[in-house]
């Protein structure tokens, strides 16, 4: 770890995603904030790793899917070669495979952890990470969601720090006061592609219009739960769980321009609103420098030029998977964590073209409905292990439902 002035130790897990591949631009760029020493990723881009890898002089890099490992290996030869580089001019990292090298490497001494895995599969990670008394940047919302109290109760007193957007935003609007002072949180949404679009609009809807967003470049699952504002829903369970504001009290309003990010009402009836383009190399950079501003993170605003920003109501009737993670949020334990399995395991089918978009959300309304009624989902989870088995029965469920509306599609040819 690091000492007093001197750069923080930094893990990014997810490393060739979206977040984690403009978290190395953001260490690149502040080297005398960031040392990089570990990086993680599944192994489908080894390429990518392997010039990560080279880049930020990094001490070890695990890759997820055990196979992959010597792929990865063979990138960091090719890498090396590519830079014209000879065996005693360069130091190969530690290589770790497997499942359980995520955690692995989440666990390693150093400043920050920045878990930028996709899906609940980051779990691990963040136990890991939180136990090893890291500052965790979580940018993996989905872990918080289907942990829920296991993973609060595992974090120390600022040891979690946001990594999206929106909660970075209400994270800063929330230095404006005191805790007693706030009457309601106001999380900003872009509507996806489909901003106005009605319920029947959605029927058809192609991948490919899925994965159009018109603001952010994001990885395919980030993307395509924009589109179902099943992203929005997330982050609502996140917002409620991070600042322990009551989800009755987080209030969704559309703003297609995101440059808004997320607003703090507070009880004398004046609003906090953190305004900044729509780049997420600033929240990355002011989570790793947290609570420090890392300056010139991106390029401000120009106030000198003319700005139109617009706020809208959420069309629930079009979009009720914000409804829906309310009401999971209000039952709180295990029902988030509902929630997010059965998504996740609906996305996966929409993308391999087995159900239509506008079924995503069915899905996971009928999984969570059937598993409410099966089980106490209200109880908190008392280990990792309960949440691995409720999602491996959640998604087994969550299959018998896909499968009803892939048969339908099919018949309907």
């Amino acid at each position: 770890m690091s000492s007093v002035n001197s750069p923080r130790d930094v893990v990014i897990l997810g490393a060739t995603g979206s977040i984690g591949a403009q978290a190395i631009d953001v260490a690149l760029r502040n080297r005398d904030k960031f040392r990089v020493v570990g990086l993680s990723a599944s192994g489908r881009h080894p390429a990518s790793l392997a010039r990560a890898a080279f880049d930020l002089g990094v001490e070890t890099v695990a890759v997820a899917n055990g196979t992959a490992v010597e792929d990865v290996v063979l990138g960091m030869y090719a890498e090396a070669q590519r830079r014209h580089l000879t065996p005693g001019d360069y130091r190969m990292p530690k290589i770790i495979g497997g499942p359980e090298s995520t955690a692995q490497i989440a666990s390693t001494p150093c400043d920050v952890v920045l878990n930028a895995v996709a899906g609940s599969v980051g779990l691990a990670a963040t136990l890991a990470a939180l136990k090893a008394g890291t500052t965790l940047a979580l940018a993996n919302k989905e872990s918080l969601v289907a942990g829920g109290r296991l993973v609060l109760d595992a974090a120390a007193p600022g040891q979690l720090v946001a990594v999206d957007s929106e909660h970075s935003a209400m994270a800063q609007c929330l230095r404006a006061g005191r805790a007693q002072e706030v009457r309601r949180l106001i999380l900003t949404a872009s509507g996806g592609p489909f901003r106005g679009k009605s319920a029947g609009d959605l029927q058809g809807v192609t991948l490919e219009q899925a994965l159009a967003h018109p603001t952010w470049s994001m990885g395919v699952s980030n993307t395509i739960n924009s589109a179902t504002l099943v992203n929005k829903g997330l982050e609502l369970i996140e917002a409620h769980l991070l600042f322990g504001i009551a989800p009755e009290d987080i209030t969704v309003s559309v703003h297609p321009q995101s440059i808004v990010h997320s607003m703090v009402e507070f009880a004398d009836g004046s609003t906090i609103a953190q305004c900044s383009p729509p780049d997420m190399r600033l929240p990355i950079a002011l989570a790793l420098g947290w609570p420090d501003r890392v300056a010139d993170a991106i390029p401000p605003l120009d106030w000198a030029q003319s700005h139109s920003w617009t706020f809208e109501p959420l069309d629930d009737a079009a979009f009720p998977a914000v409804r829906l993670a309310r009401d999971v949020a209000k039952v709180g334990g295990l029902a988030p964590a509902v929630y997010n399995a059965a998504n996740e395991e609906a996305m996966a089918a929409f993308i391999s073209e087995r159900i239509g978009f506008a079924d995503i959300v069915a899905v996971v309304e009928e999984v969570v409905e059937a598993a409410h009624a099966a089980r106490n989902l209200a109880a908190d989870p008392a280990s990792y292990s309960d949440v691995v088995e409720l999602e491996v029965w959640i998604r087994a469920l969550a299959c018998e439902h896909i499968a009803r509306y892939a048969d339908r599609r099919t018949s309907r040819g």
